[in-house]
């Protein structure tokens, strides 16, 4: 039984350690991606012009320049057609934090992780420690033997009472059974017949 318990222990230590490693190593992606991407950009949106297609444009630039001469690049017309280009374009700046995207998905994943060894604790451990509990508690009735005591005296109440809870859930699904009905008939009254109960 010490063997077991220890190698649940163990079960549940590595998948703590692996959670966190989990966590470390997506945030290291995350930081090689933050350097891929700045957390400022201006988005301009140019529809359809003559005989070119519509596109978005990104770029890396300050507010102040967000703009469709400093964000469009190359120019798909040329000459006059500039002006009247960019007046169809829409330009956005955009601004996140990929500060608070780290962080938020680093609570996620230590929420993730802690359920899951809350799962491992309900299917592995807490079933052991029962039974080591019950187990003891046998014990003690054996030792004591007060009259004619059975391990399972009780086992007629609780029948008893989880019989009662049935009886209570099928009443309580009757009668949902019945009130649906009862709408479904009001239904019938009110749109086909065109009765209002009163």
């Amino acid at each position: 039984m010490a063997t077991l318990w220890g190698g649940l222990l163990r079960l549940g230590s590595v998948l703590s350690l692996s959670c966190l490693a989990l966590s470390v190593l997506l945030l290291v992606q995350l930081t090689d991606a933050a350097k891929n991407f700045e957390d400022v950009r201006c988005k301009c949106i140019c529809p359809p012009y003559k005989e070119n297609s519509g596109h978005i444009y990104n770029k890396n630039i300050s507010q102040k320049d967000c703009d469709c001469l400093h964000v469009v690049e190359p120019m798909p017309v040329r000459g006059p057609d500039v002006e009247a280009y960019c007046l169809r374009c829409e330009c956005k700046y955009e601004e996140r934090s990929s500060v608070t995207i780290k962080v938020t998905i680093i609570i996620y994943l230590s929420i993730l992780g802690l359920l899951l060894l809350y799962m491992v604790y309900l299917t592995l451990i807490e079933p052991i420690l029962k039974r080591r509990l019950f187990g003891h508690s046998q014990l003690i009735q054996s030792d004591d033997d007060v009259g004619d005591h059975q391990p399972f005296a009780n086992a007629h109440d609780v029948l008893a009472r989880s019989r009662s809870r049935a009886n209570v859930l099928n009443k309580v699904e009757y009668a949902q059974q019945r009130w649906k009905l009862q709408v479904q008939e009001q239904r019938k009254s009110v749109f086909d017949r065109h009765v209002v109960l009163s």
